[in-house]
């Protein structure tokens, strides 16, 4: 079972189900069907490139892709991209009607999003985090532990809080001994609970 995080995203994440659920780091909109998959830093030369932090792993996806969405400062608009290519941790993106740096610096703190449907698509047993937020977790038990309300993102492997009114969070590690089951489709996901997950 894999995330897919967007947080491709930051579409999100998924998670395979092996040793640790990895992810795919794509960030994902709360109150929107948009995954985010990078945020506009800087500009690039002088003829309207722009410097962009990718949100996701496979940095490659950016190649495919013929138009994005820029959020920037709220108003959400489709561009035409012309050109991709790569400079350091950076993907250098030009897209239509920009053509100067003037411009170009417009764009700065601009976050790029796709829709659902441009996201790079789930495997079996791969899920993207955005579908995660709110699912109810049961545990094996049958105990009701609340709704997962934060994924955090550690670096080992993830980990998904448990919120629930009147109790104290419960930090669950995505690794295969936690995670029994993902159902997207009842927004519920069963766990056994480790020893001191509680405490």
């Amino acid at each position: 079972m894999a995330v897919k995080g967007s947080f491709e995203f930051s579409e999100a994440g998924r998670f395979p189900l092996g040793n640790v659920l990895s992810r795919h780091f794509w960030y994902m909109e709360m109150n929107e069907d948009f995954f985010v998959i990078g945020e506009i830093v800087n500009t690039q030369g002088i003829k309207g490139e722009m410097r962009v932090i990718p949100h996701t792993d496979d940095i490659t996806r950016f190649e495919e892709l013929d138009f994005v969405y820029i959020d920037l400062r709220g108003k959400i608009q489709k561009y035409n991209i012309v050109s991709v290519r790569y400079h350091k941790q950076f993907v250098l993106i030009k897209i239509e009607g920009v053509n100067d740096m003037t411009t170009a610096e417009t764009f700065k703190g601009g976050i790029l999003k796709v829709t659902r449907d441009m996201a790079i698509p789930l495997e079996e047993g791969e899920y993207y985090v955005k579908d995660l937020y709110g699912m109810r977790v049961i545990s094996d038990e049958g105990e009701e532990l609340g709704n997962i309300s934060e994924v955090l993102f550690t670096g080992a492997n993830d980990v998904y809080t448990v919120s629930k009114e009147g109790a104290k969070d419960i930090l669950i590690p995505a690794i295969k001994e936690c995670i029994l089951n993902v159902d997207t489709d009842k927004k519920e996901m069963k766990v056994h609970l480790l020893e001191g997950l509680r405490d």
